[in-house]
């Protein structure tokens, strides 16, 4: 029904604008007005919600393990940690480009990082540790695991990404929501974050383009030694004491 991106927010937007012709030709009582705008926006709240509900769920195990291990380790694995819902916007575009059914349901059942934690660590083995303290914990359950550490995408990028599924608790049930974890070094993520910007200029000839893709992979590789040499100088500081 929608063939192009922005036809579903537009579709939206001109439904809303055709309601508030409606109630102003018909008289509408201003309080029936809201209710049923609130009554048409409530699902789509609710569904949000649901998601930054998932994301304190997550980050509380993280901040709570972070304790932990600064304690056994005599140092926080973690540096920081980043989280965020996915936008209207790339959600719809999402939909569109994978053709999935224009329903929260499906949206919910098909697209899996609406909700997304990044957790930047010190050392690589510090990555692997917090992911298996992860996901032993038994109200969480593993959808998928993707290592681009040990697997690193063509382009260099390094990270080890889950989908896992968290419950959330409501006020009458309880809801299994699903969030994406990515979990990489300070190294990976400066990498990532610079990469990330330079991908999207595409006013470049291809041959330039090609010239800095094979710069971009040749960081990545010294990104990745600089990680593996952090960890060596670690690992015999820690046999050291």
């Amino acid at each position: 029904m929608y063939e192009k991106q922005g036809d579903i927010l537009r579709h939206a937007d001109d439904m809303a604008k055709e309601l508030v012709k409606f109630s102003e030709r018909i008289n509408f009582n201003e309080e029936m007005f809201l209710d049923i705008i609130q009554e048409s926006i409530a699902p789509a709240e609710e569904f949000f919600a649901n998601y930054a509900c998932a994301i304190m769920e997550v980050e509380t195990k993280f901040k709570v393990l972070n304790e932990r291990f600064s304690l056994k380790y005599d140092g926080n694995p973690i540096e920081s940690i980043r989280s965020r819902v996915k936008d209207y916007d790339s959600i719809i575009r999402k939909v569109i480009r994978k053709n999935i059914p224009r329903d929260l349901e499906s949206i919910e059942e098909n697209i899996h990082d609406i909700a997304g934690v990044r957790v930047i660590c010190s050392f690589v083995d510090d990555i692997y540790r917090l992911a298996n303290c992860l996901l032993q914990q038994d109200d969480v359950t593993l959808i998928s695991r993707k290592d681009y550490i040990k697997n690193p995408k063509p382009s260099g990028y390094r990270s080890l990404h889950l989908i896992i599924s968290v419950p959330i608790f409501l006020e009458n049930e309880k809801k299994d929501v699903k969030v994406e974890v990515q979990l990489r070094t300070i190294a990976m993520d400066f990498w990532a974050s610079l990469e990330h910007k330079l991908k999207y200029k595409k006013n470049l000839p291809p041959e330039k383009i090609d010239m800095l893709s094979n710069e971009l992979i040749d960081c990545a590789n010294v990104s990745a030694s600089l990680d593996q040499r952090m960890q060596n100088v670690r690992n015999i500081i820690l046999k050291g004491e």
